[in-house]
């Protein structure tokens, strides 16, 4: 069964200086992308800043950093061009397919080097980026990112966010609002004219922390013709009590947020989000080279053509409708 896989973190490795032809210790690799039938992989460059500069080891500002990050990234598409190619639209991943390759779709994880500049934006789109998350965990130029504090939690939009919002929509990028403040995300369904997505999220009903989706975000965002990625780290998974206790992310309990996500927004509101290389759970299937052993979980729970609607026809349709055919 074919996948479209809405976020990994796998470009930080690139920037690292490790290929993904025959890449190690890692939830993807080329390979495995190819046995665990991937149509299309969402790489997105992630910006770390503030700690998660300083955890990572990071010598560059974000703005460096995202150059470099970049370079590796189409690097990486020039050393494995004859498995892997680049996409830009949902034409581009059929075709891809057709031709026996895995889609690689560009993405951007926080928007900081947006810096206030609207022709940034359309930097990022002459570029191949064709979704962005407005926020990672930092405040940016164009809001704030989820927080555990409520009144926080309830910070909307900037103008800049919400002229960001507007250009994406006219370019055909896709926003971006896991990670964004729960404000941010009524804001974006407030002014986004085109659907929305929620790349790497979970539910908040089954496990109530500040980066999972309430019942009503669920709603609002399948209402708006959305998509949300399921996230397979183990720590939005779990209940509160329970999520500390180990690292390990059984099927089972990615069937039960998908599930909740169903009962909730429908099926057409539903896809795939790994968060591959960017968490740290053991994961029962191994990663994208094993990632049939989930979709099998997925056709015995919603049928097959319920689990093809989850594991790609959703994202394609998401795609066509704002990133074009």
């Amino acid at each position: 069964m074919k996948i479209i896989d809405l976020h990994c973190d796998t470009i930080m490795r690139f920037y690292g200086g490790e290929h993904l032809d025959g890449m190690k210790n890692s939830h993807i690799d080329l390979d495995g992308l190819r046995a665990g039938e991937t149509m299309a992989q969402c790489f997105a460059i992630f910006v770390p800043t503030h700690d998660a500069a300083t955890r990572h080891g990071m010598p560059d500002d974000p703005f460096g950093y995202f150059d470099k990050a970049y370079a590796a990234y189409l690097r990486e598409l020039e050393l494995c061009r004859d498995k892997l190619a680049p996409a830009y639209s949902v034409t581009d991943i059929l075709k891809n397919d057709s031709e026996g390759k895995v889609s690689a779709v560009l993405t951007v994880e926080d928007g900081v080097t947006l810096d206030g500049k609207i022709e940034n934006v359309d930097e990022y789109f002459k570029k191949g980026v064709r979704m962005v998350a407005l926020t990672w965990n930092y405040e940016n130029s164009l809001g704030y990112p989820q927080n555990s504090d409520s009144e926080k939690h309830r910070l909307g939009l900037k103008p800049f966010g919400i002229e960001c919002v507007r250009r994406m929509n006219e370019l055909g990028i896709a926003v971006d609002v896991s990670h964004l403040s729960e404000g941010g995300f009524w804001d974006v369904a407030k002014y986004s004219k085109k659907p929305f997505i929620a790349s790497h999220s979970c539910c908040g009903a089954l496990c109530d922390i500040s980066r999972n989706l309430k019942d009503e975000q669920i709603k609002a965002l399948a209402d708006a013709g959305g998509v949300i990625g399921l996230n397979y780290c183990n720590y939005f998974l779990h209940p509160t009590s329970e999520r500390f206790e180990d690292s390990y992310t059984a099927i089972s309990e990615l069937i039960r947020h998908l599930r909740h996500m169903v009962a909730v927004g429908g099926i057409e509101a539903v896809a795939l989000g790994s968060d591959y290389d960017g968490i740290g759970s053991e994961l029962e299937w191994g990663g994208a080279g094993g990632q049939q052993r989930l979709a099998e979980a997925i056709a015995h729970a919603f049928g097959v053509d319920g689990a093809e609607k989850i594991t790609h026809k959703n994202a394609l349709r998401a795609f066509r409708d704002i990133i074009g055919k």
